[in-house]
């Protein structure tokens, strides 16, 4: 089992950095090109999960933990997050069927525990006349205070989670000696358990839990509805809206539909929270909940509806649960006990600050990374954001804390390989010219140029060579149809080229199928003159041997014609002959696939 809730599956991960350029608090560490999570600074909240394109960054699967307690003989109940009737929509009432099925003892809702949390500040608050904090309904923004705000930790709420306290109830109900399973959309729900164990035992998000129905051939639509659809120890009522934002302030009796309450605000969304925290925590109860529009929209769930669907089917589901006369009523002393001891109830100590720490650098030590960026100058520093962090200063600063590697900079990476291919063409014998789908010219050598200009060496530096790109090739070659032809070719193809009193071999090679064509011109005029040597030579062995040939015809009988066809055979191996070229002045090897 993976220690932490997250992790990444580091053969899988391609060094896209879209987990860098999406997490909020920048919590990743690019390594040998692998985006890895730094635990110390990660929130849990989720978001690299939601946006790895390769699906390498992987929520920790505890199903096996929760088969294990059913072999225990222990009692295992469910602390069932309110969010599954927006998760389940049309299947409310299976999926809690399909749970029992599964081998679990009992289901509880999770907004028993956010009930006796809305009325154990209600009592704060009337015996105060105000409740300046911080909501800790949700893990991630408690992670958040602590790591990223400890100047706000004091204005963290001074009871529990919703989830802690509930646990903590089913245990006062139930005993010591049973396991806690809570289901529901977030991952940061699995930090709860482990570090207090017991509050609750384990956590699973609906993503695993359709996994393991699906594993288990349990189809909702089909479940037997002869399964009873009991809750312990009764039905949630109104807490249940705590899933979308702004539900913990409507259950609250004191803030409860108040159409405009100034003392009590939501704010959803890790963006938003983070702004809202900048600084230090107002006089105001804060409901910051991590996920945009609440938990309805947690990284566990499979956002198969819109948010809106989601949350008209929390808002609709509590409202008919409303008429229900079963509901839970509450429990005034557990509640107070819960606003007097706190995070007592746990057994545990109100949260800490971590100590995270962050590095100040000198700006000598940022420019000196910038320049390892290549950006020694203001206007270098683009802040494309493609390393996925917001400014290269930012970038910066992470390679100097070991959080990034200098292959992050795409700008960087563009002018090296640009580097590197200059280098390649100006130390290549031949001149070599690439052109895109349009015959274009993408790039090319000196070489290539003074073939068919004579433009001074001064100009033919590395910029001026950039100033022909984009410049149509059949500007400089005659034959530009032939450069057409090659994209379609399935192998390139080979050709001989006269050109100002020298001839030239063409190869033609793709770079890019249909997209990047290129052509190397070798200059094959010196071993041409040796081959004309020998057609000359040749030519002459059969001019002088042609006369003692037509005298001893009779002995050699067809042996003498077979020496004149072999020794015509060798004159046009060697010969190149303009009569053969077309108009272009070009003509195909007699092997033409390379």
């Amino acid at each position: 089992m993976e220690k932490y809730p997250i992790y990444t599956e580091i053969n899988n991960c391609r060094d896209c950095y879209r987990c860098v350029r999406h997490c909020p608090v920048k919590a990743i560490q690019i390594k040998d090109a692998h985006a890895e999570i730094i635990y110390d600074r990660c929130t849990f909240c989720g978001t690299c999960v939601n946006e790895c394109p390769n699906s390498v960054k992987v929520i920790r699967n505890d199903v096996d933990r929760v088969t294990m307690a059913f072999m225990s003989n222990r009692k295992v109940i469910v602390s069932l997050a309110p969010s599954y009737v927006s998760e389940f929509i049309g299947y409310e009432e299976n999926f809690v069927r399909a749970l029992y099925r599964l081998g679990f003892h009992a289901v509880s809702e999770t907004a028993i525990g956010a009930a006796l949390v809305s009325r154990a500040l209600d009592i704060y608050m009337e015996e105060h006349g105000d409740a300046p904090f911080i909501s800790t309904a949700c893990p991630s923004v408690v992670q958040l205070v602590r790591k990223y705000f400890p100047e706000d930790i004091k204005a963290l709420a001074p009871v529990p989670s919703p989830l802690q306290t509930h646990s903590a109830y089913l245990r006062r109900l139930y005993g010591n000696d049973i396991v806690i399973v809570f289901i529901g959309p977030c991952i940061a729900k699995k930090i709860e358990a482990d570090e207090h164990p017991g509050y609750p035992d384990i956590a699973l998000t609906f993503r695993e839990v359709r996994d393991w129905l699906e594993e288990e051939n349990i189809d909702l639509e089909n479940i037997d509805t002869g399964i009873p659809i009991d809750f312990v120890p009764a039905k949630a009522g109104m807490a249940a809206v705590y899933p979308i934002e702004n539900g913990q302030i409507e259950t609250s009796t004191i803030w409860q539909g108040r159409f405009v309450e100034q003392s009590a605000l939501s704010v959803s969304g890790i963006t938003r929270v983070m702004s809202s925290l900048q600084g230090s925590h107002t006089s105001d109860f804060l409901e910051a909940l991590n996920c945009d529009g609440g938990c309805i929209s947690g990284p566990g769930t499979s956002h198969i509806d819109s948010a809106v669907r989601r949350k008209k089917a929390v808002a609709s589901y509590v409202l008919e649960r409303l008429k229900d006369p079963d509901i839970f009523k509450g429990d005034e002393e557990f509640a107070r006990e819960v606003y007097e001891k706190g995070y007592g109830i746990l057994g545990a100590e109100f949260p800490a600050p971590t100590g995270l720490t962050s590095e100040d650098y000198t700006e000598e030590d940022i420019r000196g990374a910038l320049a390892r960026l290549g950006k020694t100058k203001p206007e270098d520093e683009l802040n494309c954001g493609g390393c996925g962090y917001p400014t290269c200063r930012d970038m910066a600063r992470a390679l100097l804390a070991g959080l990034a590697e200098t292959e992050m900079c795409v700008t960087k990476m563009r002018k090296d390989a640009e580097t590197k291919v200059d280098i390649l063409l100006s130390t290549i014998p031949h001149g070599v010219v690439i052109v895109d789908d349009d015959l274009a010219i993408a790039e090319c050598n000196k070489r290539f140029i003074k073939i068919f200009e004579d433009y001074p060496d001064e100009f033919l530096d590395s910029e001026g060579l950039r100033s022909f790109r984009g410049y149509p090739v059949s500007a400089f070659v005659p034959f530009e149809e032939k450069f057409r032809e090659q994209f379609y070719m399935s192998k390139p193809q080979q050709y001989r080229f006269r050109h100002n009193g020298k001839i030239y071999r063409i190869t033609f090679f793709l770079v890019e199928n249909k997209a990047l064509l290129g052509a190397m011109f070798e200059d094959i005029t010196t071993p041409s003159v040796r081959r004309e040597a020998v057609i000359e030579k040749a030519e002459e062995v059969i001019r002088k041997s042609m006369t003692s040939v037509q005298q001893i015809a009779a002995l050699l009988g067809d042996n003498a014609a077979e020496t004149e066809i072999m020794l015509n055979s060798i004159i046009e191996e060697f010969n190149v002959n303009n009569s053969e070229a077309g108009e272009d002045g070009l003509m195909a090897e007699e092997s033409s696939e390379v």
